[in-house]
């Protein structure tokens, strides 16, 4: 088979489930369910998967369904495509036919889009199988939003071996990107994160009692302004400046004349480098201890370690461009920034060569531009076809070993 006619066929297989894809991302979109708790929707995917009796199994790493399509040698290369299936805890204000029926869930980031898109591919794929080598491998993966992710359950419980995965796909939708385009980063893409957890236990009472008191409203904003300014300088120092250190919580019960007895702040900690990341743990340590001694006080720090860097290795990237631009057209496909947010098919990319790239969802003439993890998050639904018939063909092509001149 070469690239032509394999293009013509994903697209008119694609073009014939496109109407159930559809129905498929309605139904998940309107019945999210939170990590950890997405048991109606694994239930969902294994009844679409017994429908085209396609061998699955479930309940791995959680709620995690494994769909397994063998063809032709089916050891001579598997290749392993990751979809997550869990929303957020967002009150959707999207006023469509299927609205989410859950109250304060919604699928905001796009799980619902990529479980339909992993399960039209799953169905065109498995039409193909008597013309294709090798096997594929479908991971719908619980628990993507919270920590410590899903897939490093999955992972634990052996997803990636049995049989052995050589290659991982994964698409993410990407509001910033209109219908149509997809995107691209070789190498380091998407950042390391930590989540921080400071609580600071002084002495509480009269506010008009200053000798009487020690006040942990008052070590906690110097924490903050003193670990913000020495991580800083030492990012400097070693010419590392793409990393993001914020506090987004900090609160304490007292009132106007009131000193509380404890102050507390959430942070997060986001870093390209597993250095530079371990070498901050270090410092933050350092920084809570220094304030414990100034003020005499208790100052606990929880450094929960997150998910690694993402990292897209940049051969199989490389080609994955290169299909795309055959599959959709050159101006389709575009280079990708670094990313700061973080992601949990990194513990897949940190495991064997993987390629995670972007799909455009956004209208602006229809009004669909809100950003991911927003209660107006919504796509256009042209990216279903777009997603299914690409994810499609780059397997296709990597299962074929087929190149393009």
């Amino acid at each position: 088979m070469n690239h032509e006619y394999i293009k013509n066929v994903v697209k008119k297989n694609t073009q014939s489930i496109l109407k159930e894809v559809i129905e498929i991302r309605r139904w998940i979109h309107q019945h999210p369910e939170l990590s950890f708790n997405e048991k109606n929707t694994s239930s969902y995917v294994c009844s679409v998967l017994k429908k085209y009796n396609i061998p699955f199994e479930n309940n791995i790493g959680g709620d995690g369904v494994v769909a397994l399509i063998q063809c032709r040698n089916p050891q001579s290369q598997v290749i392993g495509i990751r979809a997550d299936m869990d929303a957020l805890p967002i009150q959707e204000k999207n006023e469509i036919s299927y609205k989410s029926i859950n109250k304060g869930v919604m699928h905001a980031c796009g799980h619902d889009v990529h479980t339909a898109i992993a399960l039209g591919v799953a169905i065109v794929l498995n039409s193909l199988k008597g013309k294709l080598f090798g096997t594929i491998k479908l991971i719908f993966q619980p628990a993507e939003e919270k920590l410590p992710g899903g897939a490093s359950i999955m992972i634990k419980d052996g997803v990636l071996m049995n049989p052995k995965i050589d290659k991982m796909f994964a698409l993410h939708v990407y509001p910033e990107f209109e219908v149509g385009y997809v995107g691209f980063r070789s190498g380091q893409y998407m950042a390391a994160c930590d989540e921080l957890y400071i609580t600071i236990k002084g002495k509480g009472g009269h506010a008009a009692l200053p000798e009487k008191v020690n006040n942990p409203i008052t070590a906690a904003a110097e924490t903050i302004l003193l670990i913000k300014k020495n991580i800083l300088d030492f990012a400097k120092k070693l010419n590392s400046n793409k990393y993001v250190l914020e506090f987004g919580d900090f609160h304490a019960y007292g009132a106007s004349n009131v000193i509380p007895e404890k102050a507390f702040l959430q942070g997060t900690l986001r870093t390209l480098d597993e250095h530079f990341r371990n070498e901050v743990h270090k410092l933050l340590i350092e920084q809570t201890k220094q304030i414990e001694n100034k003020y005499s006080i208790s100052c606990n720090l929880e450094i929960k370690k997150g998910y690694p860097t993402l990292y897209n290795d940049p051969t199989l990237t490389e080609k994955c461009k290169i299909i795309s631009r055959y599959f959709l057209d050159t101006d389709s496909v575009r280079d990708l920034d670094i990313r700061m947010a973080s992601e949990d098919f990194s513990y897949f990319s940190q495991e064997c060569p993987s390629c995670f790239f972007r799909l455009g969802v956004a209208n602006k003439k229809k009004g669909i531009t809100h950003l991911v993890h927003t209660p107006n998050f919504n796509i256009d639904e042209k990216s279903l076809e777009l997603g299914v018939g690409l994810m499609s063909y780059i397997v296709i092509s990597n299962l074929l070993n087929l190149r393009i001149i």
